[in-house]
């Protein structure tokens, strides 16, 4: 995610936890199968271990919604005006960016009344992504206990 300094964002960056088997998957899954579709421009995927967290904070307004803790937590979605989204919310953004059919998914998971339903079964999701397929059980460790348990 090297960037000239002054240089003109024009890309979102997914920002996921590299370190997770299942969230490297999907990030994996969703790198090979949705850019296929891309409509409406291109997003990079950055696992949270390698991106340049200040950076996108700054860049959201430095008020610390980009963070290791909450890329820790949930995927994060930043855009180039700086708007940042989490979860269930960050997965709706991607499925928008995307376009055709997915794009009407994210819609739909952006919807008032569809957020918290997203957001619940999301949560659930990350708590259990070490019981995902292509989990593992260092999924479930917070980051500063994953090093230590290898």
């Amino acid at each position: 995610m090297e960037r000239s300094e002054g240089a003109a964002v024009k890309d979102p960056v997914l920002v996921f936890d590299g370190d997770c088997a299942f969230c490297t998957t999907c990030a994996g899954w969703a790198e090979r199968y949705l850019r296929q579709t891309l409509a409406s421009g291109g997003w990079e995927a950055v696992p949270f271990q390698f991106a340049d967290l200040a950076e996108l904070d700054a860049r959201a307004g430095g008020h610390g919604e980009v963070s290791w803790e909450r890329a820790e937590r949930e995927v994060l979605w930043v855009t180039p005006a700086g708007r940042v989204h989490g979860g269930a919310q960050a997965v709706a953004r991607l499925l928008m960016r995307t376009g055709g059919a997915w794009a009407y998914l994210g819609g739909v998971l952006a919807l008032a009344p569809v957020r918290p339903l997203a957001g619940v079964v999301y949560r659930w999701v990350s708590r259990n992504r070490h019981r995902m397929p292509g989990g593992t059980p260092a999924c479930s460790l917070p980051q500063a206990q994953r090093a230590s348990s290898v």
